[in-house]
């Protein structure tokens, strides 16, 4: 199984994830579980993914909150042994993000852009004028001096990432993945699965082109087979 490619399971509840993973079976080894799951038994489902099924799990909550705050409620998700986490890329969230897990083996990922913004939802959402890529290499460049262990970016600015010194040795997920054809939906920034592994990418980041398949697993095997080979 070839984790660069992590499923998000952006289904209502407990019972769809388990479904989904069933037919996904040993195509898939690792998934995203995101806000919109937690009210439906999103920790649950991670815990029988990871603990019962050996799945690879990474938390998307995009955690936002005081210093003290994010440290506790990372320090609570670090006892749960998952994979990654998401945080927003301010320095000083980031910072308590990593003070909160501690010695576990939990990497923290600071969100960078999301990829469903661009330039005019900047404006709308006050944040300085200037290129949205080079906001989000800033962003991103900030959040690996502030301790994250890797950032969440859009796949066209994946490449600009991984050649600053700070991203040697770090993570680099790109959401906003879309295989040839597919629809892109609420994406705005978006590159083809080899696109963004070629560009740097560690992860990339699919979901409906995947769930919404009439073989899910047969989708997936066909976005693994499409990534360049391994280095």
């Amino acid at each position: 199984m070839d984790d660069r490619l992590i499923v998000a399971l952006d289904v209502p509840n407990l019972l769809d994830g388990l479904a989904l993973a069933d037919r996904l079976g040993d195509s898939v080894s690792f998934y995203k579980i995101g806000l919109g799951m937690l009210t439906g038994g999103g920790l649950a489902l991670a815990n029988e993914l990871k603990a019962e099924r050996g799945k690879r799990i990474f938390l998307d909550l995009k955690l936002f909150d005081i210093g003290a705050t994010i440290e506790a409620a990372v320090r609570g998700i670090a006892r749960y042994d998952l994979d990654f986490l998401t945080v927003h890329g301010d320095p000083q969230v980031v910072r308590a993000a990593a003070t909160g897990k501690g010695g576990s083996g939990l990497k923290i990922l600071a969100v960078t852009i999301l990829t469903s913004l661009d330039r005019a939802d900047l404006d709308a959402n006050l944040i300085r004028p200037g290129d949205i890529h080079e906001i989000t290499l800033e962003r991103a460049r900030r959040a690996l001096e502030a301790g994250a262990d890797g950032v969440i970016a859009s796949p066209q600015e994946a490449a600009m990432i991984r050649a600053l010194p700070e991203a040697k040795g770090r993570l680099i997920v790109t959401p906003g993945v879309r295989p040839a054809g597919a629809a892109t939906g609420d994406q705005k920034r978006i590159a083809t699965p080899a696109r963004a592994i070629a560009d740097g990418a560690d992860h990339i980041v699919v979901g409906r082109p995947v769930w919404q398949a009439e073989d899910p697993a047969a989708a997936a095997r066909t976005i693994i087979a499409s990534l360049p080979p391994r280095p």
